[in-house]
């Protein structure tokens, strides 16, 4: 019989319609202006003495608390609205000090029995959230310092081992010079050195007391160590932002040395670098022994007591980036430590060299790096300049009980929150080469729900204009159309809050355009049913006409336009992705509503019935 759906069909489409309407509703909750609380590094534990002492600065200052949330050593505080929000966080600054991170932040409202199946609202994007925006630089030449001071240990240890005498290893510019005292024992440390590295262009030259070995990387090999740099720094960043939970960050590649980072919600600068983990890399090194000379020390500070020194060797035995797995754990004294896993390169190398240092003490070294703003006058105006320098500090000074290989554990840490942090630090990842904030610049709320507001707006008036045209021209089945219009948003936002997809501006031009895109397809249905009619053709066969003879084209139209939306998602960034994947959502789930859900409905009115017209205007 024409028109007639079997059960099947109707029970797959009021599945996901209903399932569509569940994981949308959501979003219609809207968020809390909130303030968080979290514990910084060898802070003291959140009291509740100093959360009452909150309370009544808040209250002192009128500012209403909608509800108040703690757990371990965080704390949520919601309010009305944003004034209140951004009153009231220098005030609870005030009361903790410098002991915690105090930031502004977007709190949930989502009922729990929602949460608990799962659905939760899109996230926004910067544009529309607020948030920060980083510009970052990579310090390339630093990328290859920074290798060949590895190499010029492991050098080092090589030659001894082989017993190969030499009296240094030098590293000038991006070059190492080895120098030696016999022309002999320089013939034997290249050919060695030229099958333990094929990257190296070694040149020889000699003067009256010394001869001299000099090894520069290929081209080949800087560029690699380059595109590596840019690569790792990347995923060491995600790692950091994916590890300390921001929702939806943005951090992507810009140009040969540049990356851009994007933290919605985060109104604080100084808390979003926090959250970054600072720009940072690990090293591990021996403490020197008391007998070193002071070319071969190098005295450092621990971060946690800066007026507690201890001398490390120069010799770096290994990188963050050795670093595979890192967990906090206990020993048998219920002592902190954590538990460190590194790759198969980095274990070979950590066993060479702590099977001879079994008894000494092993040092993980944390540098950041930095910028300074400075103001100079040229030309009688004032110019900005960025001074890079560096922080280092020790993090750990550990005994080795026994040597070390892939795996190993460092202990003598002050407390699980220490042990934590050196292993969030650890697992992250650590990063290949410095990296300097160039431009910091923070998007604020009220700009984001002006943005929100306009996208909203420009989807009502567009969805209005479109029902109202639809059901002038079309009857009863403008209002099928109109229906399914309604019920194609709702699977939208659906899948898209499924997807965990942000929605940015550009992601709202492409909901618009949907809206246009999926009634178009009902427009070009209902218009073939026209012609039918207008042919003679009954009722029943010009509906079952319409929809089977349009369908070919509609899926052209829209495969086409899927694919234009792929390539835009694989090649595009930033705004054109947003645009792209409500586009492509959108498109399937217009297919979905303008054909089988609308013809369903159709079914259900006119299907198995004797008629003679049809309210589809026009006719």
């Amino acid at each position: 019989m024409l028109n007639r759906y079997p059960l099947w069909k109707y029970l797959v489409i009021l599945a996901v319609v209903v399932v569509g309407c569940i994981y949308a509703a959501p979003n219609m909750y809207p968020e809390d202006p909130a303030v968080q609380i979290s514990e910084t590094r060898s802070s003291g534990a959140l009291s509740a003495s100093k959360l009452t002492e909150i309370r009544d600065v808040l209250a002192k200052a009128d500012i209403e608390v909608l509800k108040e949330e703690s757990e371990d050593q965080k704390a949520l505080f919601r309010f009305k609205s944003g004034s209140d929000q951004i009153k009231a966080k220098p005030l609870i600054e005030g009361v903790l000090g410098q002991d915690f991170t105090v930031a502004l932040n977007m709190a949930p409202t989502t009922p729990e029995w929602l949460s608990s199946l799962g659905a939760n609202p899109m996230k926004l994007g910067l544009d529309l959230r607020g948030g920060v925006h980083f510009l970052l630089e990579v310090d390339m030449e630093k990328a290859i310092t920074q290798r060949m001071e590895v190499y010029a240990g492991e050098v080092k240890r090589l030659l001894r081992t082989e017993d190969i005498r030499y009296r240094r290893v030098e590293l000038k510019g991006n070059d190492l010079e080895l120098t030696f005292r016999k022309d002999v024992d320089r013939e034997a440390g290249r050919d060695f050195l030229r099958k333990e590295y094929q990257d190296f262009v070694a040149t020889e030259k000699e003067d009256d007391q010394y001869f001299y070995l000099n090894l520069s990387l290929t081209d080949a090999k800087v560029k690699e160590i380059k595109d590596y740099a840019i690569s790792q720094n990347l995923t060491t960043l995600r790692n950091r932002v994916n590890e300390l939970g921001v929702a939806e960050p943005l951090v992507q590649r810009q140009g040969q040395d540049r990356i851009v980072v994007q933290l919605p919600g985060v109104q604080d600068t100084a808390a979003a670098k926090e959250v970054l983990g600072s720009t940072a890399e690990l090293q591990f090194r021996l403490e020197a022994l008391p007998d070193a000379s002071i070319t071969q020390r190098q005295s450092f500070s621990f971060r946690d007591n800066p007026n507690r020194r201890a001398n490390i060797e120069k010799d770096i035995i290994l990188t963050g980036q050795s670093v595979s797995t890192a967990s906090l754990g206990f020993d048998e004294n219920g002592l902190p430590q954590v538990n460190i896993s590194l790759d198969a390169s980095g274990g070979k190398l950590m066993h060479r060299v702590t099977r001879k240092a079994v008894g000494r003490k092993m040092a993980v070294i944390f540098i950041e790096h930095k910028t300074r703003k400075v103001n100079k006058i040229v030309d009688g105006e004032i110019v900005e300049e960025r001074h890079k320098y560096s922080q280092q500090g020790i993090i750990s000074l550990a005994t080795i009980q026994s040597p070390l290989g892939n795996s190993f554990r460092i202990t003598g840490l002050d407390s699980p929150q220490e042990a934590s942090n050196l292993s969030l630090l650890l697992r992250a990842g650590s990063l290949a080469a410095p990296i300097y904030f160039v431009e910091e610049r923070t998007v604020g709320p009220s700009l984001g729900q002006e943005n929100i507001d306009l996208g909203v707006t420009s989807v009502q008036i567009g969805l209005a204009l479109v029902l109202v045209f639809m059901i002038l021209f079309y009857r009863v089945f403008g209002v099928v159309a109109n229906m399914a219009l309604i019920l194609n948003l709702v699977i939208l936002v659906a899948v898209m809050s499924l997807m965990s997809a942000t929605l940015t501006l550009p992601g709202i031009a492409g909901i618009v355009l949907t809206v246009g895109m999926a009634v178009d397809a009902n427009v070009l249905i209902f218009s073939r049913i026209r012609e039918e009619l207008k042919n003679g053709a009954p009722p029943q066969s010009a509906i079952h006409a319409g929809y089977e003879r349009a369908f070919v084209t509609i899926f052209d139209a829209n495969l086409t336009t899927l694919i234009v939306a792929v390539i835009l998602f694989a090649v595009g960034t930033g705004p054109v992705k947003g645009f792209a994947v409500t586009l492509m959502v959108g498109i399937t789930t217009s297919m979905f509503t303008a054909i089988m859900l609308t013809r369903g409905v159709i079914n259900l009115i006119y299907g198995g019935r004797n008629i003679k017209t049809l309210s589809i205007g026009g006719v």
